[in-house]
């Protein structure tokens, strides 16, 4: 990541600023920890909902925006003031081709929880639009930072439910998926790594953080192979823990408990209100006890979207719970 001669004639630093890539590093091990978490809870070790609540939710915030951040300053340091086609091209077609893959792999292994635009989906779409603000003045770009993340917070529609359209991030109701960022209000982040780059190199601190501290060179080396290590970290991180599995196997949890654990977060992911969410998981429960559907639904004999009497007391507990 190397920075090129601007057209203030500022002195400009040609070696690569090793601190950013420590920051990369630092953020691929908290990845890794979050993930580590999500995977103790896929196979049962920790209660349901662990890692997509409180302050883990807010952890996993963090971490996305921290790396959309970097990719943002990266995109100016590689390509400001001068656009590298040939280079742009190349990168974003690894990312976008490890984002595929990532869907086709996720769409096998759990269909119904799909990453049809995660983190490296929304990074090649925000490294397309970011090529827009490159040459603006950086306090437009945080202005236009700060639009989008704002957005959501007042421009949600059901228009945006169509599947086609849920890559915005503007739908009513959020979709399933093990990792869904989308372009607002995640683009924010973006966008103010693109004004902070641009800022830095105008002022002209980019051989000052290439002169501080580079930090250790195990973090170094895996911010500089940050999509390697993406794409590799979860599968080894699960292989380990289903292994473990395998040798002490997790406590069973009860199958109404579990059920009621993850109805309600389902129903939080969704938007709902955590009273509302417990009332209509409850009298759920009730009623597929009451129609002996509790057994067959837990053993996959019959599928929630499908079975029209799963349907209607679905209906009939949003009703009351209302």
């Amino acid at each position: 990541m190397a920075a090129v001669s601007d057209t203030d004639n500022r002195p400009l630093t040609s070696r690569r600023i090793g601190i950013l890539d420590t920051a990369r590093g630092i953020a691929l091990v908290a990845m890794a920890s979050y993930h580590f978490t999500w995977d103790l809870e896929f196979f049962g070790y920790i209660e349901s909902g662990t890692a997509t609540q409180g302050l883990w939710k807010l952890y996993a915030r963090a971490i996305a925006s921290s790396f959309i951040f970097l990719a943002g300053v990266s995109l100016v340091l590689a390509h400001y003031p001068t656009l590298k086609p040939q280079s742009f091209v190349k990168r974003l077609g690894m990312v976008a081709g490890a984002a595929i893959a990532i869907t086709i792999a996720t769409a096998i292994a759990m269909p119904d929880g799909m990453i049809f635009f995660g983190i490296l989906h929304h990074i090649a779409a925000a490294s397309v639009i970011g090529l827009l603000f490159l040459r603006l003045p950086p306090v437009l770009t945080v202005v236009a930072a700060l639009a989008a993340l704002a957005a959501p917070s007042y421009l949600r529609s059901e228009v945006f439910d169509a599947p086609y359209l849920l890559w915005i991030g503007l739908s009513e109701h959020l979709p399933r998926s093990n990792d869904y960022v989308p372009l607002l209000p995640w683009i924010g982040a973006f966008l103010l790594g693109i004004a902070a780059a641009r800022t830095a190199r105008a002022a002209g601190w980019l051989d000052t953080l290439a002169d501080a501290p580079q930090g250790s060179a195990i973090l170094r080396f895996g911010g500089r192979h940050s999509l390697i290590v993406y794409l590799l970290h979860q599968p080894l991180l699960i292989a380990t823990v289903y292994l473990i599995s395998i040798i002490v196997p997790p406590q069973k949890p009860d199958p109404m408990q579990s059920y009621l654990q993850s109805c309600e977060t389902s129903c939080r992911t969704e938007g709902s209100q955590a009273e509302l969410c417990s009332r209509f998981c409850g009298c759920t429960l009730e009623k597929l006890m009451q129609q002996s559907l509790f057994e067959p639904l837990q053993s996959g004999a019959i599928q929630p979207d499908q079975d029209e009497r799963v349907l209607q007391l679905a209906r009939e507990c949003t009703a009351v719970s209302q």
